[in-house]
């Protein structure tokens, strides 16, 4: 047997070196994909950003722009069926359901702000800055008037004009704010009738006693004005009113009219806020970051 030749200690020396090198050098995630700074991939002290995902999902995922445009296209191609259709409403019984005449004009309920309008920019903002939600910073974005259209929402917009049917654009943005999300709205390419098809949070409604943020009132006024063919937003409340907003009558709700999901009441994806995350923490407001981390903790389902 041939013995192998001794190597000489200098090479030892460099090959230990080389060894520990490729130990420590910055490696990639994904085959094809971005290096990763060594100084990120090694740190186990940077705090966590519970919207940082969810973010991200909605800026850089083909996953999220394939579902909201195949929400829109289900709406657009359900248009003529319910124009059709003189008895075809989307609006629930004490939210305007028994206003409906055949006669009326036909129009869309829609929500503005992740269903029309796509914030993500600011979320983003708030992301990178490490802050949170504020009124303040959140007027400041409106302000800049430089929310995009959501993927799929003009061209479903354009073909609800084409066939003469009104966007009613019903949000939880103060009515203050109704210039600039008009502004805004209009410059993404979105029609708008006039400024009375805004309808945003604080718009008094005669007769009608609700909490601000419910959109019931809302719903009840175009609904004397308007046959509404079908509602699309981000979240149940752009539907209907649970009772409260606990899970069980937020599943109440769904559970009714299980027949309208993609007929009469159409629902784009977002992650990044909603009445399920209050839902999730109790509902309490003033929490700590710390104290809505271990809420929501609490809410999952481990496997264990």
């Amino acid at each position: 047997m041939r013995r192998m030749s001794r190597l000489p200690t200098f090479s030892l020396l460099a090959a230990a070196m080389l060894s520990l090198a490729a130990c420590t050098a910055p490696t990639q995630l994904t085959r094809g994909g971005p290096d990763v700074p060594a100084a990120v991939a090694t740190s186990e002290a940077v705090p966590a950003d519970d919207n940082l995902n969810a973010v991200l999902w909605v800026q850089r995922a083909q996953e999220y722009r394939a579902l909201t445009t195949q929400t829109w296209r289900m709406a657009a191609a359900t248009l003529d069926r319910a124009l059709a259709d003189p008895q075809w409403t989307a609006l629930l019984p004490g939210e305007g359901a028994e206003l409906q005449q055949p006669g009326l004009k036909p129009a869309v309920v829609v929500d503005v702000d992740e269903t029309m309008l796509d914030n993500s920019p600011y979320q983003a903002r708030l992301v990178l800055d490490g802050k949170s939600y504020k009124e303040e910073s959140w007027a400041e974005w409106v302000a800049e008037k430089r929310a995009r259209p959501v993927p799929g929402a003009l061209e479903f917009a354009r073909a609800a004009n084409a066939r003469g049917v009104t966007l009613i654009y019903i949000s939880n943005r103060t009515d203050q704010m109704k210039a600039d999300t008009l502004d805004n709205l209009r410059a993404a390419g979105f029609p708008v009738a006039d400024d009375g098809v805004y309808l945003g949070m604080g718009v008094d409604v005669p007769g009608c006693t609700r909490p601000a943020d419910d959109k019931g009132c809302r719903r009840i006024k175009v609904a004397s004005q308007y046959r509404v063919l079908m509602q699309v937003g981000d979240q149940i409340t752009d539907f209907g009113q649970p009772r409260s907003n606990d899970n069980a009558d937020r599943d109440a709700l769904l559970a009714g009219h299980p027949g309208w999901l993609g007929e009469r009441w159409f629902m784009l994806p977002n992650p990044t806020y909603g009445g399920y995350e209050s839902a999730a923490v109790g509902n309490r407001h003033g929490l700590s970051a710390a104290q809505r981390r271990a809420a929501k903790h609490a809410a999952l389902e481990p496997a264990r």
